[in-house]
């Protein structure tokens, strides 16, 4: 059997619907995109992408025969608050050029080397620095002691904590001769703030403590080394007389307390 034919009039239809403003259509569209804030968020970084992307910047590095220039990206030289600061004056219409005539070539190569690998040769490694067929043996020219103190230094102006702190483990980690150490202790006299006694003091404490055996090996060097910078004879002459000092003191608190126990004694043997 067929159902009846129904009739419907659109136009009640129409009157009976609720009118929609434009904020409930607003309103809609955004609950229908709202799986969008379901999804990850993903944090920018900067990548070594990046940095390599990033404008060459040449150093010239020291003068006469021992000039070179060297390359490096900008992004990555920017770490340093010293070379960010030549990056941020040069000239847009001039070379991008750092003179640095003064440092030395193989400390600003290491330095490099550090920002781009975290490390330079001769690297750390298990707290052993790795062979430098370089350095003779003996080593009396202190050659790879004052190659970590170039880096330290030159670290040191560029305002590279990290790499400071690197340089002086390594230096710590390098054996040497008496001859080499004075080599060493001219370097850090001759090119070190006074102030800088993370670097002095472990100079002046080496010497104060083997200064009797050493100076026999290097006797002339050690005299120079004291008429040359008398702050260096002056540290560690302190640091002798600093230990005398304790030494005397711990001294007579022994002689005191034997005596002290002595003549407790004696009372006791005449009771």
């Amino acid at each position: 059997m067929a159902d009846p034919e129904v009739i419907v009039d659109v136009d009640d239809i129409e009157e009976t619907m609720p009118d929609i403003t434009a904020e409930e259509e607003e309103a809609g569209d955004e609950e229908a995109t709202s799986l969008e804030g379901i999804e990850p968020t993903i944090a920018e970084r900067t990548g070594f992408i990046d940095y390599l992307k990033s404008p060459i910047v040449e150093l010239s590095i020291g003068s006469g025969d021992d000039h070179v220039i060297l390359s490096a990206h900008q992004a990555l030289l920017e770490h340093s608050p010293y070379l960010a600061g030549e990056i941020a004056s040069l000239p847009s219409n001039a070379p991008r050029r750092i003179a640095m005539p003064e440092d030395d070539v193989h400390a600003a190569a290491a330095v490099l080397e550090f920002i781009y690998k975290g490390d330079y040769f001769p690297t750390l490694s298990s707290g052993a620095l790795e062979y430098d067929p370089t350095v003779p043996s003996p080593d009396d020219s202190g050659i790879a002691l004052l190659r970590h103190a170039r880096v330290y230094t030159l670290a040191q102006k560029f305002g590279l904590p990290q790499l400071s702190a690197l340089a002086h483990k390594k230096i710590h980690l390098t054996g040497s001769t008496a001859k080499g150490e004075i080599a060493y202790a001219r370097f850090v006299y001759k090119e070190t703030a006074t102030s800088d006694d993370q670097i002095r003091r472990p100079v002046a404490a080496f010497w104060a403590t083997r200064s009797h055996v050493l100076r026999h090996e290097a006797e002339q060097e050690f005299k120079k080394m004291c008429l040359e910078f008398p702050q260096f004879g002056y540290d560690v002459l302190s640091l002798v007389l600093d230990a005398q000092e304790k030494r005397s003191q711990r001294q007579e608190r022994q002689e005191s307390s034997q005596v002290g126990t002595s003549g407790r004694k004696r009372q006791r043997t005449g009771q």
